[in-house]
């Protein structure tokens, strides 16, 4: 399942050299839900991202959710927040109704619970999101499999998984939210690591990704959350 140059052809070799093949590896992801980003695969491949300067990787104390953060041995990390001006129990009902993620999240194309009721701990769903060509791999669909193991109502939840699809591969991801009542709103903290020997080919350029990912969920969060106080 993993991208090898074994399966590349050898002209292809020449003229994307292991640089390029991990940039159209993390532009690839950058259609998923994980790495949702602004820019399209073809500038991407022949541009470097611009830089995120409003938020950053955090190495030291990370968020939590009931005593468990995310992996602190990964390479890939990424940590950002917003305030959401809209009630708590709004924002929590869009981020827990993984259900309903299609209808505000772009990128996410199809979403399944793998068991009923509400989302609670060990709560299981899958969901896939279309992959654009790219100059060396064929369009294709990234499945990713998120298990919750940590939920506070109201308050926290942490999930991991995998995400897989024809030729990539995130062999462990990990995903921590937190929301804070402020006076002005609710201020929504996220944190997220990637591990996996693929996309840690080249770390700085998947944690860029990583980060268009968070950056663009949370905008997305907070847009809808906002338009449905105000209608």
């Amino acid at each position: 399942m993993t991208m090898s140059s074994n399966n590349l052809p050898n002209s292809s070799e020449q003229r994307f050299p292991t640089r390029a093949r991990i940039t159209a590896l993390t532009i690839s992801l950058a259609a998923t839900g994980v790495f949702a980003g602004d820019i399209s695969a073809a500038q991407a491949v022949t541009a470097e991202p611009p830089a995120i300067h409003h938020a950053a990787a955090h190495h030291g104390g990370g968020l939590q959710c009931r005593g468990k953060g995310v992996d602190s041995t990964a390479k890939i990390r990424y940590r950002t927040e917003t305030l959401i001006k809209a009630p708590l129990s709004t924002i929590w009902k869009l981020q827990t109704d993984v259900e309903g993620w299609p209808a505000w999240q772009k990128p996410v194309t199809s979403m399944k619970r793998l068991d009923p009721g509400p989302l609670r701990k060990n709560s299981r769903f899958r969901w896939t999101t279309p992959v654009p060509a790219t100059p060396v791999s064929a369009p294709t669909t990234l499945v990713i499999t998120s298990t919750v193991r940590q939920l506070r109502h109201h308050a926290c939840i942490r999930w991991t998984g995998p995400a897989i699809g024809e030729g990539l591969r995130i062999d462990r991801g990990v995903h921590v939210w937190t929301f804070t009542k402020v006076k002005g709103g609710v201020l929504v903290r996220t944190e997220e690591t990637h591990a996996g020997d693929q996309i840690e080919t080249n770390v700085p350029l998947a944690t860029d990704f990583l980060g268009r990912g968070l950056e663009s969920w949370l905008k997305d969060l907070k847009n809808t959350a906002e338009a449905r106080t105000s209608a």
